[in-house]
């Protein structure tokens, strides 16, 4: 992991995680065309300017922000044999205090999902979010019929523990959400997510 005041990145075995910058655009948002079918289905309804240029240099202004600031960690992945941008991961809600937390939201380009690349990129972040920022509790949701999200999750040691209703409106519905968790002193035994419907 490189950090500084100008520099933070986060290298895995395939990927290097690191904050968007402006010349981040024209990649960005051909990925997130691209996917636009793949992607909508699981996301808050898209603004009208989503995809404008001045909307994304808001998105980097914020992400540099958030990141001195301690409040959240948004980091674009990009495949380190070629530098391809192929998603995005943020660690957001950072919350200090007693709750030692944050909530983590993930997304990947159509062409590059189910190649293991998010599972890298969760497993990195959340070991940096309990080594380096001394977090205790990261939190996921997902819709519940969202079976790739939710495998995911299982498989990078998040364990379900309810769900919320009403949580995020996705595509103008308030919609239920399941919620996972990953603990730094995990003491929980196997949690079941087949209860819930």
């Amino acid at each position: 992991m490189i950090l500084g005041r100008r520099r933070f990145r986060i290298e895995t075995e395939r990927l290097t995680l690191r904050p968007p910058v402006h010349s981040d655009f024209r990649p960005w948002s051909a990925l997130r065309e691209q996917s636009r079918d793949f992607l909508v289905p699981w996301e808050p309804a898209w603004s009208d300017d989503h995809l404008h240029r001045k909307a994304f240099a808001n998105r980097v202004y914020w992400a540099h922000r958030s990141i001195s600031n301690g409040t959240a960690v948004p980091l674009f992945l990009l495949r380190r044999e070629d530098d391809v941008l192929i998603g995005a991961i943020t660690l957001d809600n950072i919350r200090r205090g007693p709750a030692q937390a944050g909530t983590l939201g993930y997304w990947t380009g159509q062409t590059h999902a189910r190649q293991g690349f998010m599972r890298e990129a969760i497993n990195a972040l959340v070991h940096h979010a309990f080594e380096r920022l001394d977090l205790s509790r990261i939190e996921a949701a997902c819709l519940p019929e969202n079976v790739a999200s939710r495998g995911l999750l299982e498989s990078t040691g998040f364990k379900y523990e309810g769900v919320a209703q009403a949580y995020l409106q996705i595509a103008g519905r308030w919609r239920n959400h399941v919620l996972y968790a990953a603990l730094r002193h995990d003491r929980r035994g196997r949690t079941t997510s087949g209860q819930e419907r």
